[in-house]
């Protein structure tokens, strides 16, 4: 059956997800997670087009199926990681542990995601709240390449990257707990600002995302559990495998990508994307 999904808390009935909007949204999802344009943005405004409500189902399904596409980053930087993990026990001033300082920089969004979780899922999760943080968030890109070009290129890897900057850097990744605002692309902005690299706050922002997405999308799925059987469990498969496939087929090349260009192609992709959004909702295409 290819159809919305209507999945209602409190007895209400169930509709099937169709594979079709499990493939859209696995695609959605995997081809956006990794750039600084919003997954969840991209994601919440497929759902709205494919016909889902703004249903906390919904919700869970989209923040569920971000686990294909972290999977992605396990698979590309597994040696970095193993290498890390063999060595946490080591303390070395001189050379911070990668799994460290991921863990010291997803702590702050870890605690305000717990405290505010079921404020962001009611209040949030609306096209209309993505069309503005996607409209800012693209302004706020271009501003921050001028401050970069002022200041110089920083250069800083994550190899030398003391475990206050993953900190502060953490804090600059709670600013995504606003959909539509870009955990890569608040990540990545805290990292630059903060002296690391294009490539280095790249790949750090994909790192710090490991905790934080597989956190966060199996808090959500162990706590509606029992919504995963059936048609659901089937399409929740389809769209991580295909969000896992489309991720990889991504980041790469986007590490690629900055090493010799800025980020004003997203911040002006971002602008225009906000823009779109923004009359769609005013004219009542998007509905909450």
């Amino acid at each position: 059956m290819i159809g919305p999904l209507a999945a209602q808390l409190a007895g209400q009935e169930q509709a099937a997800i169709g594979w079709f909007d499990a493939v859209v949204l696995g695609l959605v999802e995997g081809l956006t997670e990794f750039l600084p344009i919003s997954s969840t943005g991209h994601l919440i405004v497929a759902q709205r087009l494919l016909g889902m409500s703004a249903s906390e189902a919904n919700n869970v399904f989209a923040i569920g199926i971000q686990l294909g596409a972290i999977s992605a980053i396990l698979v590309l930087y597994w040696r970095r990681l193993w290498h890390a993990a063999q060595t946490v026990l080591r303390v070395d001033r001189a050379q911070p542990n990668l799994l460290l300082q991921i863990f010291v920089a997803a702590v702050p969004a870890v605690v305000l995601g717990l405290l505010f979780d079921d404020y962001i899922d009611e209040h949030l999760f609306s096209a209309k709240v993505v069309a503005a943080t996607v409209l800012i968030g693209g302004v706020l890109l271009l501003v921050l390449e001028r401050v970069l070009r002022r200041r110089g290129a920083p250069t800083g890897e994550v190899a030398t990257m003391t475990y206050r900057t993953a900190f502060f850097v953490g804090l600059w990744q709670c600013l995504a707990l606003v959909p539509g605002t870009s955990r890569a692309g608040a990540t990545i902005a805290g990292a630059l600002l903060l002296g690391l690299s294009r490539t280095a706050a790249a790949e750090f922002s994909f790192l710090v995302g490991l905790p934080i997405l597989y956190g966060a999308a199996l808090y959500k799925l162990l706590g509606y559990r029992e919504m995963l059987h059936g048609d659901l469990l089937t399409a929740f498969v389809i769209g991580s495998l295909v969000a896992f496939v489309s991720a990889l087929a991504v980041v790469v090349p986007f590490v690629a990508f900055l090493r010799r260009h800025t980020f004003a192609p997203f911040a002006w992709y971002r602008i225009l994307a906000g823009l779109v959004l923004a009359w769609l909702c005013w004219r009542g295409v998007l509905v909450d």
